[in-house]
């Protein structure tokens, strides 16, 4: 689906054949939780984060093991690759030479300024971006000092001085994150970020939590920036799955209408007139269509009275009561069955209408 929101405009990068910025598609990243050296599970992972929609994928890269595996696991993907280094910069060279598409790093602890040229030059040479990765756990101690501990100011001015040492060596392939965990202080620093640079933002909440709090601070950092037009890419931190933050990142962008994977699944609370298992049916719906990629529309109502009329925009839905089930188009009653068959009657109607586009 083509994106309408009003974006603030950013250069553009390519992260291997991914656009980032510049108006592009708004894409979602992940990482795998899995030992890079360990090809095998890392491979599988990735394939999975595929099959959930990712758009790239990041791998750490804590040591030449895990650098070397880099090639062997780009030749068994589909998706651009991202490696993650810290402290040394002969790994991110290693990296990018075996075939990383791009580089996630922090300049200021990757070491001295020849250190952190040799990394540019490798990134120059081989067509690699890199990102700025500035954490609200990690700041500079002059800075921290200066504003008296972690601000929205603070991780600006660190991304900000950073950003200028790659300009220094007339590197510009460049795209930024401002990571915190907490929400307000994550969306007042790319708000501020954003006043003072054109670079492609990657959007995230870092340290966001277990499931239910991960996505709650996530939606509302990540979703509160996208309302506002600012950010090119994201990431959802969970502790979790690696494909569930792929899911809650498309998700975010679906209820901002931003961009549309997969189907879109409405059910409503239940209430006292519920005489179905309301919440068994839309766990069994929802993950029988889990891996679809149809634009669908879909609704789950409780009341056979009111919920086709509540649920009139989905595209098709079912709704059951008293042993009775109905289906319904765009709010329209079309059927009616035995109250046992409404996920089977729903999924032959999503298929229906699969097929028909």
């Amino acid at each position: 689906m083509a994106q309408t929101h009003h974006r603030k405009l950013t250069r553009q990068i390519k992260v291997g054949n991914v656009a980032v910025g510049g108006g592009s598609v708004i894409s979602v990243q992940s990482m795998t939780n899995t030992l890079t050296a360990d090809v095998a599970a890392t491979v599988a992972q990735i394939r999975r984060l595929e099959e959930a929609g990712c758009d790239i994928v990041r791998v750490a890269v804590p040591d030449e093991e895990s650098a070397a595996a880099v090639a062997r696991i780009k030749s068994q993907i589909g998706i651009p690759l991202i490696a993650d280094v810290h402290f040394d910069h002969r790994l991110a060279i290693a990296a990018m030479r075996a075939g990383a598409d791009g580089l996630r790093i922090n300049p200021g602890n990757i070491g001295a300024a020849k250190k952190v040229k040799a990394v540019v030059e490798c990134a120059r040479e081989h067509g690699i971006p890199i990102r700025v990765g500035v954490n609200a756990g990690s700041l500079e101690k002059d800075i921290l000092k200066k504003y008296h501990g972690v601000t929205p100011e603070g991780m600006v001015e660190s991304a900000l001085r950073h950003i200028e040492r790659l300009r220094a060596m007339d590197f510009h392939a460049i795209k930024v994150s401002l990571k915190a965990s907490d929400v307000r202080r994550t969306v007042a620093a790319y708000r501020l970020l954003a006043s003072r640079t054109d670079l492609p933002l990657h959007l995230g909440v870092t340290e966001a939590g277990t499931l239910f709090s991960g996505i709650v601070k996530s939606a509302l950092g990540i979703g509160m920036l996208l309302a506002e037009g600012i950010g090119d890419t994201l990431r959802v931190s969970l502790t979790r799955d690696p494909a569930e933050e792929v899911r809650v990142g498309f998700e975010i962008l679906k209820a901002l209408d931003i961009r549309r994977r997969g189907p879109e699944i409405i059910a409503c609370p239940t209430c006292g007139r519920t005489r179905i298992d309301l919440f068994g049916i839309v766990a069994r719906v929802e993950q029988a269509l889990a891996t679809s990629t149809l634009p669908i529309k879909v609704a789950v109502m409780g009341c056979v009275v009111n919920g086709p009329g509540e649920a009139r925009e989905a595209d098709v839905g079912i709704a059951g009561g008293a042993g009775v089930g109905i289906l319904f188009r765009k709010g329209k009653v079309v059927k009616k069955f035995p109250e046992d068959k409404l996920v089977e009657v729903l999924l032959a109607e999503v298929d229906r209408y699969e097929k028909s586009r």
